[in-house]
């Protein structure tokens, strides 16, 4: 029954209903209703996991989240991810998290997780880690590609939440299903090739107004395009980069070396 998830469940649905949002699904049959499955979903904003969470609901199935592992220093989020078999991931060793998905898919669970690793700013699919891939031939379970639309128009990054009545349509798409084959690299790009497939139909039969900045700049949107994007992704790394190095013991200070 997992008490928790439920709970989660039941408050993911108020949340919408608040927020006024009318979420379009598209081919939720290729969620399978049994049987281990990766989910592997496109990211443009804080929420899109709570979309594609709904939408494999709606298939009667729960979707094991990989999540940073950071999060577990909130200690509300920190209860949620023990009592939802979320999977914390540390992204400087995350070969134990890899592991336990890779359980959890055997066990006949669905596994979710984001390609890109980060949001896009420019909301085109960024390159993909091959974590996806090498985790369902591994496991030897299929990849069910994802698209969450509109979302960002929630809350994106350099950008104010619209977390009131805001009735923003939402579009969560799903793409053919992927058998587990061939090599991680090759899977990886046969799953970024549906997932754009997949997003740019989407994308037309979605009213996208000229310069807005939640607009792709392909479709002549005020987002950043994704080369402009990348560097500022540059920049927050380095500012992050330079945030920890002055976080850390200095040799000769109390706690360094020397």
């Amino acid at each position: 029954m997992e008490p928790v998830f439920r709970t989660l469940e039941i408050a993911a649905k108020a949340v919408i209903k608040v927020w006024g949002s009318q979420i379009a699904y598209e081919n939720l049959q290729n969620i399978p209703q049994t049987g281990g499955a990766v989910i592997a979903i496109n990211h443009t904003s804080y929420v899109d996991w709570l979309f594609a969470g709904l939408a494999v609901h709606q298939r009667g199935r729960r979707i094991r989240y990989l999540i940073k592992a950071e999060m577990q220093q909130v200690k509300v989020v920190d209860y949620l991810i023990r009592h939802t078999k979320t999977i914390p991931v540390d992204r400087q060793a995350g070969a134990e998290a890899y592991a336990v998905a890779v359980q959890r898919l055997r066990e006949g669970e669905v596994v979710g997780l984001m390609p890109e690793a980060t949001i896009s700013r420019s909301f085109e699919l960024k390159e993909f880690k091959t974590g996806a891939a090498r985790m369902a031939l591994e496991a030897g379970v299929p990849i069910v590609p994802l698209i969450v639309w509109g979302a960002q128009r929630i809350w994106t990054k350099d950008r104010p939440k619209t977390l009131g009545r805001n009735k923003i349509p939402i579009t969560v798409a799903v793409g053919r299903v992927l058998a587990p084959e061939g090599r991680a690299d090759e899977l990886t790009a046969v799953l970024r090739d549906e997932m754009t497939s997949v997003l740019y139909r989407v994308q037309q039969e979605y009213p996208h107004p000229r310069g807005a900045y939640w607009v792709p700049r392909r479709l002549g949107g005020g987002a950043p395009s994704p080369a402009e994007a990348a560097r500022l992704e540059d920049q927050e790394a380095a500012v992050r980069a330079a945030s920890r190095a002055a976080r850390e013991p200095r040799p000769g200070w109390p706690g360094g070396k020397g």
